[in-house]
C-alpha cells in the first residue's frame, strides 16, 4: 500500500520552522540567563522548563483556551489581522513553540555557561562592543550547542502528539502531521501504513541522535 508522505512533510515543515524560530527567539534570553547571578534564576528556568514534565496534552489546551477563536486573543488576532490559529498550521507553529522551549533552551543555555570569562575579556579588552562580541566570540564558541539545540527540538516536534492533537486536529494537509497519521493508521487497523510512518520515523529519530552523540 502506498504512504501518503503529505503528513511527513508537513511535520518536517513544522520542525523547521520551531527550531529556527525557538534558535532566534532563545539566544537572547540564554544568554542573559546563562550569565546572570540572580537569585531569580532558577525561577525562571523552571518556568521554562517546566515543557519537560508537563503532559503534552495540557500544554495544548490552555493554547486552545487563549488563542481559540472564542478568547479575547483570539478574537483581536482574527479580528485584525485575519489570523486564525486553531485548527490551522500557524497554530501548530505557536503551540510547537512553547513545547519546544526546553529542548532549544536547555543546550543553548550549556553551551553559553561554557564560554570562558578570559574569551570575553579578552574580546573586550580589543575594543569590541558587547553585540560584536557576541556575533564574533560567543556564537562560534557555542556552535555544537546550538546544533544539538537544532536538532532536539526538531526530533521533539516531530514526535509530539498531544499538543498538535489539541490545537490543530487531524486535518489533511494542513494540521495532519506524521504522529497523527500513524495513531489513525493504527486505529482504523491499518496497521502496514502505521508500520511504515513507525519506520520512516524510527530511521529519522535514529539520524538525530546520532547526530547529537556525534556533535557532542
Amino acid at each position: 500500500m502506498a504512504v501518503d508522505f503529505g503528513p511527513i512533510w508537513l511535520s518536517l515543515r513544522l520542525a523547521g520552522i520551531t527550531s529556527l524560530v525557538l534558535l532566534v527567539l532563545l539566544l537572547p534570553l540564554a544568554w542573559a540567563m546563562a550569565r546572570s547571578r540572580r537569585a531569580w534564576i532558577p525561577f525562571v528556568e523552571s518556568l521554562f522548563s517546566l515543557g519537560l514534565v508537563l503532559p503534552p496534552t495540557v500544554l495544548g489546551f490552555y493554547v486552545l483556551v487563549f488563542f481559540s477563536p472564542a478568547s479575547p486573543i483570539g478574537t483581536w488576532l482574527e479580528a485584525n489581522w485575519g489570523i486564525r490559529l486553531a485548527f490551522n498550521f500557524q497554530g501548530l507553529v505557536l503551540a510547537s513553540l512553547f513545547a519546544g522551549i526546553p529542548y532549544m533552551l536547555g543546550p543553548l543555555q550549556a553551551s553559553m555557561k561554557a564560554v570562558p570569562q578570559t574569551l570575553l575579556e579578552a574580546s573586550w579588552a580589543l575594543g569590541k562592543g558587547p553585540a560584536e562580541t557576541f556575533i564574533r566570540v560567543v556564537l562560534p564558541a557555542i556552535r555544537p550547542g546550538i546544533l544539538v539545540g537544532l536538532i532536539s527540538t526538531a526530533a521533539h516536534t516531530l514526535g509530539e502528539f498531544g499538543v498538535v492533537l489539541m490545537i490543530g486536529g487531524s486535518i489533511p494537509d494542513l494540521t495532519r502531521v506524521v504522529s497523527i497519521a500513524m495513531y489513525e493508521a493504527a486505529e482504523s487497523g491499518n496497521l502496514c501504513q502505521a508500520h511504515a510512518y513507525a519506520l520512516i520515523m524510527v530511521s529519522i529519530s535514529y539520524a538525530c541522535v546520532l547526530a547529537m552523540n556525534l556533535i557532542q
